[in-house]
């Protein structure tokens, strides 16, 4: 028997050989010049313009997560380069799959977290009940709360208070950003420590806000760090580091491994 073959179908757009369509809209005529990148992008997830309060939260959340120094994605990325340089494209992408549950793609943890602690804005819960049972379930478990804490920002990421300025500002300081609030001081209770809420769990809570699927909330990151990996290829370009980081590192890592010389003796 035939297989019975399933539809193929996209509400994204299509192209002919004289105009662009995406969403219903005119391309070069309603798209060009009147959306920026970040709107752009949440045309994109949405299928419809944000209006001005949706555009400031989203573009903040994105510029958010361009940019953070000398990470592990921008490291690898500058390596990349190093080994092939006509490769810009590719340098990008090994700097792009290193945003998992550690880094940038904690979002995604945070968003799932929260949808599956809480599945609608319900501003009537009781969030600190709601709370202890989440960082009871991860502390059972010996898994980490994503969202919450960071390596070296202590006692706050100072990102995290002015997205929260700006969700006031905007009307997204809703019920899943005061959750997390919320998951952060219990599990911060129970630790012993400062966990304070991080630019992560911010915009999870956010993406939660706006109502995405927490299974794209990770997408935020990816299109944004990849201005960011640009940028580092650029100056590694021009200012390259990749090269003396690899040899002090082979050199601090094998000097075991080295005879010592008669004046280290």
């Amino acid at each position: 028997m035939a297989r019975k073959q399933k539809s193929i179908r996209t509400d994204i757009g299509w192209s002919d050989a004289s105009s662009i369509t995406l969403f219903g809209k005119d391309f070069p005529n309603e798209i060009l010049g009147h959306l920026n990148l970040g709107d752009m992008g949440f045309l994109e997830l949405t299928g419809r313009f944000p209006n001005p309060n949706e555009s400031r939260m989203f573009n903040a959340m994105v510029v958010t997560l361009v940019e953070h120094g000398i990470t592990p994605s921008a490291l690898v990325a500058r390596m990349t380069y190093l080994g092939a340089p006509e490769s810009l494209q590719g340098a990008v992408a090994a700097g792009l799959n290193g945003l998992g549950t550690v880094f940038v793609g904690s979002i995604e943890g945070a968003a799932k977290l929260l949808y599956e602690t809480m599945p609608s804005k319900e501003p009537q819960q009781d969030l600190q009940a709601l709370a202890v049972k989440v960082v009871d379930s991860y502390k059972s478990r010996g898994a980490i709360v994503p969202g919450i804490g960071h390596p070296f920002h202590k006692p706050i990421d100072p990102r995290t208070p002015r997205l929260k300025q700006i969700a006031v500002e905007t009307g997204f300081d809703g019920p899943y950003l005061k959750l997390m609030e919320a998951v952060a001081a219990q599990a911060s209770l129970v630790s012993g420590k400062p966990m304070p809420m991080n630019a992560t769990g911010a915009i999870g809570a956010l993406c939660c806000e706006m109502g995405f699927d927490w299974k794209i909330c990770r997408g935020l990151g990816v299109m944004a760090r990849a201005v960011g990996l640009v940028g580092h290829i650029l100056e590694e370009s021009r200012n390259p580091m990749a090269q003396e980081v690899w040899h002090r590192i082979e050199e601090v890592a094998t000097e075991h491994m080295r005879p010592k010389q008669d004046d280290e003796k």
